[in-house]
């Protein structure tokens, strides 16, 4: 028998009629407007599902010769994405028992043939089990509807990737030093631990709180003060957003009187556009807009923190509440705060 993996040229054509499509390179990503219309409007509705969620596929890369007879290619299997980030293609398929049916032989076979790929059938209705792969699955966001959310800001693989990428930058910034990694409450608990598996340095962890100014009458101030002693050691101080800057330049301030060896700053989002006190963030993970976010440690009204990824809420989502004009400015517990 020829050998299947020998078999992949991109000028084959399917037997029953699907197109084998050259795209080897898994770091290219394939998006609506870069297509022809697809075969199916199931595809499309697939397309604009994985968009959604901001998940990279792949629409038909690779053909998978099946059988062969005297020598050539008698039946190929193209199944319709690839969705990188989890190494799996994907078939999709109607509840038409013939079709299932012979979609399923037909990946019974691809099994059989190339053990080492990894292939799903998956029908309108399971459209969401695919979330489970890329970490939505782990809570339960049926309380969020889908309406509610504008827009998926940043999914959980795009965090997870960043958050390594700083662990590494403050690694090597501080070869050979220890860190005092200070994260302010309570909204970084997420990042923080995920930061600090990530940077390759000895560190100790503490918190700060403060109460924002609607909270107190004193104005900004802290609440929760460090156990650990930082003078004379190299401080990180770890927010999830920083915002106006006004809290950050008060904790700074209140930092350097620790005398710590050196203060920088890591922050996951940064809104850039509503700064008015010059900080200095030194770790960046993300540049947003001036959108209300929710999720990965973010809030509203103290739901949404345990969600893997970062989405937009839409304004009448939030506004259902009877938040004030003061609280709209800026997530829950982030308010005037950064």
């Amino acid at each position: 028998m020829t050998d299947p993996a020998a078999s992949n040229s991109p000028e084959e054509i399917d037997p029953e009629g699907d197109d084998v499509l050259a795209a080897e390179d898994d770091d290219v990503s394939v998006h609506l407007d870069d297509l022809a219309p697809f075969v199916h409007p199931a595809e499309a509705d697939f397309a604009s599902f994985l968009d959604f969620y901001r998940i990279r596929w792949q629409y038909e890369p690779r053909s998978f010769p099946l059988r062969w007879r005297d020598g050539r290619i008698a039946e190929m299997f193209t199944p319709d994405f690839y969705l990188p980030e989890r190494d799996v293609f994907v078939e999709l398929t109607t509840m038409k028992q013939s079709l299932v049916t012979r979609k399923n032989r037909k990946i019974r076979r691809l099994r059989e043939l190339y053990p080492n790929v990894n292939v799903m059938l998956v029908d309108r209705k399971a459209f969401h089990e695919i979330l489970g792969r890329f970490g939505y699955g782990s809570v339960d966001i049926t309380s969020l509807r889908q309406e509610d959310i504008d827009r998926i800001l940043l999914s959980s693989s795009e965090i997870q990737q960043r958050v390594v990428d700083l662990g590494n930058e403050i690694s090597i910034d501080y070869a050979g030093e220890s860190l005092v990694l200070v994260g302010l409450l309570k909204g970084v608990t997420f990042f923080l631990a995920d930061l600090a598996r990530a940077v390759t340095r000895p560190l100790a962890i503490d918190f700060l709180s403060v109460k924002a100014p609607l909270q107190s009458p004193d104005g900004i101030t802290i609440e929760r003060h460090l156990d650990i002693d930082i003078r004379g050691r190299h401080v990180v101080l770890v927010e999830d957003i920083v915002n106006t800057g006004l809290t950050m330049d008060f904790v700074l301030d209140y930092l350097r009187s620790q005398q710590p060896a050196s203060i920088a700053v890591c922050a996951l989002l940064d809104r850039v556009e509503r700064r008015i006190a010059p900080v200095d963030v030194g770790y960046v993970g993300f540049r947003i807009p001036n959108d209300y976010v929710v999720g990965y440690g973010l809030d509203h009204h103290e739901l949404y923190r345990n969600l893997p990824f970062i989405c937009v809420l839409k304004r009448e989502a939030y506004e259902q509440h009877h938040t004030s004009d003061a609280e709209l400015t800026g997530n829950l517990e982030s308010i005037a705060r950064s």
